[in-house]
């Protein structure tokens, strides 16, 4: 349970919290919150273990998508090489190296973290942290590394990042991870901010 937070004095404190579902991935949580001027309110929250996500461009500005189903939504969309943090113990960035090797069998020189964002912060705790990936090269998938369910299905492809930017633009690629990293990676070739390093968070 998350504690208290406080802004221009007041404290949003959880007064109580029912586990409403506890999944391996998200549970669900029914919170009850002081609310300013002495009331409450019950807010659902769901709990999520957080993800990765990589925009891999190579050495011609080509970056890297996948086309991957989703059930939620019902369809197939272009997103960057990308996990859950479920692996106890491993730091995001190494949970960000190995999705690479598994979904796009590829390795990087250079790592840098571009964002972080939450998710869906009105129901969602998810944050998701979004690595550039640079000085590709093949590399095997994981030992141990079985491919199944929706990667099966899965289809990798390398366009020019303004390509795929323009994509963003046009409605094509919707997932969230997906739209702020190419936005960010093309930002960053752009004009050159300073990225926090790969072990911030």
């Amino acid at each position: 349970m998350p504690g208290p937070a406080t802004d221009q004095g007041h404290e949003y404190a959880v007064l109580a919290s029912e586990t409403v579902y506890d999944g391996p991935i998200i549970s669900l949580h029914r919170d009850t919150v002081a609310m300013p001027g002495g009331g409450e309110s019950v807010r659902d929250v769901v709990r999520h273990v957080g993800a990765v996500a990589v925009v891999a461009l190579d050495d011609e500005g080509d970056v890297v998508l996948l086309r991957q189903y989703r059930h939620p939504v019902g369809a197939y969309l272009w997103e960057l090489p990308a996990g859950l943090r479920d692996a106890d113990g491993e730091p995001p960035l190494e949970t960000a190296k190995r999705e690479l090797a598994e979904e796009a069998q590829l390795a990087a020189e250079r790592w840098s973290l571009l964002t972080t964002h939450y998710s869906s912060p009105g129901f969602c705790d998810e944050l998701v942290l979004i690595y550039l990936a640079e000085g590709l090269s093949e590399v095997a998938r994981p030992e141990g590394f079985t491919v199944e369910h929706e990667e099966l299905d899965l289809t990798v492809e390398r366009v020019p990042l303004a390509a795929a930017v323009q994509r963003v633009f046009d409605g094509e690629i919707r997932n969230a991870a997906a739209v702020v990293g190419l936005l960010a990676a093309a930002q960053a070739r752009a004009a050159g901010p300073t990225l926090r390093p790969v072990d911030a968070g």
